[in-house]
């Protein structure tokens, strides 16, 4: 596998995966984990579109709990090139496929209703607030300069089937933003659960599932707490990214 001076292979842990990666642009977090383990996924058959894929981390994580045919979009062409050798150095061409293109154009490439569940851990800052980084790759994963919040709502809502499920990341800050879009763009929230650093601490993510054309009826999940008090990794962090659940 071809790589360029910056970059190197990381061990995704779960499933023997590995992923290209580089300091030169932005590298996977978090947020992708939890987004990967928290979404509702068909487990044999399907269609599921991760948005903003960045360099492919989120339809590797997925590819482990489900056979589903994957989609993924990126706009950067250097993370889009990423996140096809990604799929390629772990063998799963048939299952992952990666598209260059802009978000906003998605619904006229891939149609109404053609997917079981979308998935997104978009850009979380506004273009005006915070200080916005001189690497442009770093500066469009995190701020909104290609796609705002409701572009990516907008344009989930468009791909999901009704019935299907959209799933995301965010910062708690955006969330009444989220609440108020999913519904504007007839997604209905319905799991939600908060992201803690540590117990007593506040919220820094929000993970949210909704289900396009469903019903009112929202259930918030117990908090999950990142470290414990000696400042390790709670039993249950440890559980998603090691994993002792079933996988494919």
């Amino acid at each position: 596998m071809h790589l360029h001076p910056s970059e190197r292979v990381d061990d995704l842990i779960t499933n023997q995966r590995k992923i290209i990666q580089s300091h030169e642009v932005f590298s996977f977090s978090m947020d992708a984990v939890l987004l990967g383990h928290f979404a509702s996924l068909p487990i044999q058959k399907g269609r599921i579109m991760d948005l903003c894929t960045g360099n492919g981390v989120i339809p590797l994580l997925l590819s482990t709990r489900s056979k589903a045919v994957i989609d993924a979009l990126e706009i950067q062409e250097r993370l889009y090139d990423m996140a096809v050798r990604n799929v390629k150095l772990n063998h799963l061409q048939e299952q992952i496929h990666i598209h260059l293109g802009d978000l906003k154009e998605a619904p006229k490439q891939f149609g109404h209703g053609a997917y079981d569940v979308v998935t997104c851990n978009p850009p979380y800052m506004l273009p005006q607030t915070g200080e916005v980084n001189q690497n442009e790759h770093f500066a469009i994963a995190r701020h909104e300069i290609y796609c705002t919040l409701e572009d990516v709502i907008r344009v989930s809502a468009y791909l999901t089937k009704s019935g299907g499920k959209v799933a995301m990341v965010h910062r708690p800050s955006r969330f009444v933003d989220l609440i108020d879009l999913m519904r504007k763009h007839r997604i209905e929230p319905k799991r939600i659960r908060f992201v803690h650093s540590k117990a007593g601490a506040e919220a820094n993510m929000v993970l949210i599932e909704g289900i396009r054309d469903g019903k009112p009826d929202v259930k918030l999940l117990p908090p999950l707490i990142v470290y414990d008090e000696k400042g390790s990794y709670t039993p249950e962090l440890l559980k998603i990214y090691f994993g002792t659940e079933e996988r494919v």
